[in-house]
C-alpha cells in the first residue's frame, strides 16, 4: 500500500474501534438520559481528519515488532485526547472556530456546555481504555497511561495552549518562544504517540528516545505547515476558516521568519526527523508519511 492507503487503513481501524468503544460507554450509562452527550462525542470523533497519531502509534509498534491488536487501545486513547483537545480549541473563548473538518463545531451543533462535557469525557475515557486493554502487560499500561497524562498536561498540551492563548496579548513573541508553544500544543502529542507505539511494541530505549525526538520534529513541522497553510490555502480545502490566526492577532512562523523562511524551516525539521528512523525497521511508511506532511505546503 502506498502511504494514503495505509493511513486510510490506519484510520478506518481506528474509527471503528473507537465507535464500538463508545458504544459500550452508552451501555453502561444506561438508565442515565445523557444520549445528546454520546452524539456530540461520535459528532466530533468521526468528523474526518487523517488520524495521523493514532497511525503513528501503529507504525511505531510495528517497527518495534509489534502488532496492530497491540496498538489498538493507545491508537484508540490518542485519537479521543486529541479529539477532545480539539473540541475545546474550537470553544468562543479559546480559538473561537464554527467549523472543524468541513463540519459545524461541537459548540455550534450541540451548544457549548454539552462540548464542554463532550471534550471531558473524551479525556477520561482514554485511561479506561488503556486499562482494559487484554493485548498488553501492566507494565505497558502503565507506561502508555504515564506518556500520555504527562504529555497532554501543563508540560505539553495544555501547557503550550495557555502559551498561545498568552501571545495574542504579549507584544513580542520570538521564534524560541513560538517552538517552545508547539513543542507543548502539538508535538507533545506527536511525541507522545510514537513513544506509545514503541512502548506497544517492546521498543528499546533506544528506540523510544528517537521515537520522542521524531515526534517533536515532525509536530513543528507540522505546525509551520498549518500557519503557512492558514494563508495560503482555501476554506473548501482545510475544512474550516482560513486566516483566523490573523484575525485572533496571533504570532505564527509566518509572521516572524516570512512564507520562504518557515517553508524552508518546515523542510529542515522534516529532515532531521528522517535521520530519527534509523535505529527502527520496517519503516518505509513512516519516511513516506513525513514526505507527505511536508508536501502540504509546497
Amino acid at each position: 500500500m502506498n502511504v494514503k492507503e495505509q493511513l486510510t487503513a490506519y484510520a478506518q481501524r481506528c474509527e471503528s474501534d473507537m465507535l464500538e468503544r463508545v458504544a459500550d460507554m452508552e451501555k453502561r450509562a444506561q438508565g442515565m438520559d445523557i444520549g445528546t452527550l454520546f452524539d456530540a462525542m461520535r459528532h466530533s470523533l468521526t468528523a474526518g481528519g487523517k488520524r495521523i497519531r493514532p497511525a503513528m502509534i501503529y507504525a511505531f509498534c510495528a517497527a518495534c515488532g509489534g502488532t496492530p491488536e497491540q496498538a489498538d487501545a493507545a491508537a484508540c486513547a490518542m485519537e479521543m485526547t486529541h479529539t477532545s483537545s480539539l473540541i475545546f480549541d474550537d470553544l468562543p473563548a479559546m480559538d473561537n472556530d464554527d467549523m472543524r473538518r468541513g463540519k459545524p463545531s461541537c459548540h455550534k451543533a450541540f451548544g457549548e456546555a454539552t462540548a464542554i462535557l463532550a471534550g471531558d469525557a473524551l479525556i477520561c475515557a482514554p485511561f479506561a481504555v488503556i486499562a482494559e486493554d487484554t493485548a498488553l502487560s501492566a507494565e505497558q499500561k502503565v507506561e502508555l497511561v504515564r506518556i500520555l497524562s504527562v504529555f497532554e498536561g501543563t508540560g505539553g498540551m495544555v501547557g503550550g495552549q495557555q502559551m498561545d492563548m498568552q501571545f495574542e496579548t504579549q507584544e513580542t513573541v520570538t521564534v524560541d518562544e513560538l517552538e517552545t508553544m508547539c513543542n507543548g500544543k502539538t508535538g507533545a502529542l506527536m511525541a507522545a504517540a510514537c513513544q506509545m507505539g514503541c512502548v506497544c511494541g517492546g521498543g528499546s530505549p533506544e528506540q523510544l528516545s528517537a521515537a520522542k525526538q521524531y515526534g517533536y520534529y515532525v509536530g513543528l513541522a507540522f505546525q509551520i505547515m498549518d500557519d503557512i497553510l492558514d494563508v495560503t490555502s482555501t476554506a473548501e480545502v482545510l475544512g474550516k476558516p482560513i486566516g483566523s490566526d490573523e484575525q485572533e492577532g496571533k504570532k505564527t512562523f509566518v509572521t516572524l521568519l516570512g512564507l520562504e523562511a518557515a517553508k524552508a524551516r518546515a523542510a529542515k525539521l522534516t529532515a532531521l526527523a528522517h535521520e530519527q528512523l534509523d535505529c527502527f525497521t520496517g519503516t518505509e511508511f513512516l519516511h513516506a508519511l513525513t514526505d507527505a506532511l511536508l508536501v502540504r505546503v509546497q
